[in-house]
């Protein structure tokens, strides 16, 4: 299997819009987890990969399965052996044959190395938003619930900056998506990152899936 696109970035940024635009330009995921009513459309995360590696793996390693709190200490990951092998034949058991494939986890940023050394020529994806909109989508979910005030989820937020600026300083290929201008009606950002990724661009599908009034609803905007 060629190594994947991995989509990443921090809870609540728009991972899940961001991987439902690659998956409608035809990446493959797998069986992922559906719509529900913080993703109407769909999470777009590989259900088998989530449960059984990521979120293992994170409390392997001391950390909140749900990427809250507390966070992995990033210079002391464990490691892990047949990483790369374990998720391959979970994308085949889900009906993989070839082409491009992806992995969509928020939480992937916070142990990056592990995943980078299992798919060194993977292509990622960082999704960002400002801050403040992360900060106050948090304290507006529900199972967002580490933090009871902005100053808690500012740190956290400015954790997985700091992981952001480690995949880039480690010269990862990166492509950094905002979803804001695509809900704008800008789709040029993102057209690059697809096709950076070996895909071919389906602005038709793309417009039809991109909802700007139920990100509007879910961010309270």
């Amino acid at each position: 299997m060629i190594d994947p696109i991995l989509i990443t970035g921090c809870a609540r940024s728009g991972t899940s819009l961001t991987a439902g635009v690659f998956s409608n330009c035809g990446a493959f995921g797998g069986f992922t987890f559906g719509p529900n009513e913080h993703n109407k459309k769909g999470m777009f995360e590989n259900k088998t990969i989530r449960e059984t590696i990521l979120k293992p793996y994170l409390i392997l390693n001391g950390c909140d399965p749900k990427g809250q709190r507390p966070l992995p200490d990033i210079r002391n990951l464990l490691q892990v052996g047949n990483l790369r092998e374990r998720i391959e034949a979970i994308m085949k058991a889900s009906g993989y044959k070839e082409g491009v494939w992806y992995y969509k986890g928020a939480k992937m940023c916070l142990c990056w190395p592990t995943f980078c050394d299992a798919f060194p020529k993977a292509k990622w994806v960082i999704v960002r938003r400002k801050d403040e909109d992360i900060v106050n989508s948090c304290m507006r979910t529900g199972f967002m619930n580490a933090y009871k005030d902005e100053t808690g989820w500012q740190i956290w937020v400015d954790h997985h900056k700091a992981r952001f600026i480690e995949m880039m300083d480690a010269d990862l290929d990166i492509c950094q998506v905002w979803p804001n201008k695509m809900i704008s009606g800008n789709f040029d950002e993102i057209r690059r990152a697809v096709e950076h990724c070996g895909l071919e661009w389906n602005e038709d599908a793309v417009k039809e899936f991109v909802a700007p009034a139920l990100w509007r609803n879910k961010n309270g905007e």
